[in-house]
């Protein structure tokens, strides 16, 4: 392949994303919150394996709202 036809190649395959994400913007929307969403996930996995450990018993006390 050419050094011509990698910059044609490179040129549509730029001119295709910028086209989907113009006309399917929700796309990049729902990359977005995923990515956020999966920052935040890893904060509290973080955050948890900081923090002490609890029986289960006080976690479904909790959770039923008995504690």
């Amino acid at each position: 392949m050419t050094v011509l036809e990698q910059r044609r190649i490179k040129s549509l395959l730029k001119d295709a994303v910028v086209e989907v994400l113009e006309e399917r913007h929700d796309l990049l929307r729902d990359a977005l919150q995923e990515s956020l969403e999966d920052m935040a996930m890893l904060r509290a996995i973080q955050a948890g394996e900081k923090s002490p450990l609890t029986s289960r018993k006080k976690i479904f006390q909790r959770l039923s709202g008995r504690a």
